[in-house]
C-alpha cells in the first residue's frame, strides 16, 4: 500500500517532488485560525492501516509547531499505521546549554514535545553545535540528511571556476564537502561576533583568486549578517560578485535584499525552507532518507 504524504502549504513543492519520487500519494490538511488565533484542522478520513509523512515547514517555529503535531496526533486517531515527520529546517537547536542561571535548554524541551506526536524524523543539516546527533535529545528514530551533494552539483552546473568560500569557522564543514564535491579550491575566513547583530570578519590575502568567481557557503541564513559582511569585504578586496548559497533560507526582515544590496551577484538556497531563493531541490536525498528510515 502506497504511503501518503501530506503537506503544509508552504512546503507543497517540495512535497509533490517527493510523492513523484517516492510513488506516493498525496493528501492535503484543512487549516485555518479561528479569530481568536486558535487553529481548525482536519485530515482525510481515509488513513487507517497508512503509513503518512507529514511535510511540514517549523521555520518561525512557535507558530508552527501546534499545527503540525495536532495533525500527528489526529493522523494516529484515524488509525495510521505510523506518523513520520518531513522538516527540512529543524529549528530550536541553538540554546543546547544553560548559559546563564534559569534559561531553558529549549533544544531539549522542542524535541521532547515533537518525539511525543511522531514516530519518526528526517530533516536536513540541523545546527547541532554541542551535539553528536539528535539522538541525544530526541527520543524517535531520525534521519539527518546532507545537502552538500545537491549544492556541489548545482556549482558545478551553474558557475565557472568557482572558489568556495566559508564565512567563518563553523561553516568548514560545508565548504569543504561541497569544494570536495566538485574539486574546487577552497577557503574559510575568520569571524568575530560582538553580538546578535555586530559581526566582523576578516579576509585573507585574495590577489591569487581573482579569475575565480567566489561562492559563500553555509548552512542557516537568519540575518545574513555574516554573508553581508563576508561579501563586502571580498567585493572591497577587488573580487568578483560573489554567489551566495545557504541552506536554510531563513532571511529576517529584510536581510534578502541587504544582501544583494551588498553586492552579491547571485542568492540561492536550498528548497528546505520556501523563498524566492530556492534553486537546489532536495527531495531525492530526503527520499532516501526516509525509505530508510
Amino acid at each position: 500500500m502506497k504511503k501518503i504524504v501530506i503537506p503544509f502549504p508552504e512546503l507543497f513543492p517540495l512535497a509533490q517532488s517527493l510523492c513523484d519520487v517516492l510513488s506516493a500519494d498525496m493528501q492535503f490538511v484543512e487549516t485555518r485560525r479561528f479569530p481568536d488565533g486558535e487553529t481548525y484542522l482536519r485530515l482525510p478520513e481515509l488513513l487507517h492501516g497508512r503509513d503518512i509523512i507529514l511535510v511540514a515547514p517549523l521555520d518561525r517555529p512557535d507558530e508552527k509547531t501546534l499545527p503540525i503535531m495536532f495533525a500527528a496526533m489526529t493522523a494516529k486517531e484515524l488509525g495510521a499505521n505510523s506518523v513520520g515527520l518531513v522538516a527540512p529546517y529543524l529549528p530550536y537547536m541553538r540554546q543546547d546549554k544553560r548559559f546563564k542561571p534559569g534559561e531553558a535548554i529549549t533544544s531539549t524541551h522542542f524535541a521532547g514535545i515533537v518525539s511525543q506526536s511522531i514516530d519518526w524524523l528526517v530533516t536536513v543539516d540541523p545546527h547541532l553545535h554541542r551535539r553528536n546527533s539528535l539522538s541525544e535529545i530526541y527520543s524517535v528514530p531520525t534521519a539527518v540528511v546532507h545537502a552538500a551533494p545537491v549544492m556541489a552539483d548545482w556549482i558545478a552546473n551553474n558557475v565557472k571556476k568557482p572558489l568556495l568560500v566559508g564565512p567563518d569557522s563553523e561553516s568548514e564543514q560545508w565548504v569543504r564537502a561541497v569544494a570536495d564535491g566538485i574539486g574546487a579550491d577552497w577557503m574559510v575566513l575568520e569571524k568575530k561576533r560582538y553580538g546578535d547583530e555586530n559581526v566582523v570578519v576578516s579576509v585573507p590575502n585574495v590577489e591569487q583568486w581573482y579569475d575565480h568567481t567566489p561562492v559563500i557557503v553555509d548552512d542557516i541564513v537568519s540575518s545574513a549578517k555574516t554573508m553581508i559582511a563576508t561579501v563586502k569585504h571580498l567585493r572591497a578586496a577587488n573580487m568578483s560578485a560573489p554567489t551566495c548559497i545557504g541552506v536554510h533560507a531563513i532571511f529576517a526582515g529584510g536581510s534578502y535584499q541587504a544582501l544583494l544590496d551588498a553586492g552579491a551577484g547571485k542568492v540561492v538556497s536550498c528548497n528546505t525552507v520556501r523563498h524566492q531563493s530556492n534553486q537546489i531541490d532536495v527531495s531525492a536525498i530526503l527520499a532516501q532518507a526516509i525509505n530508510k528510515i
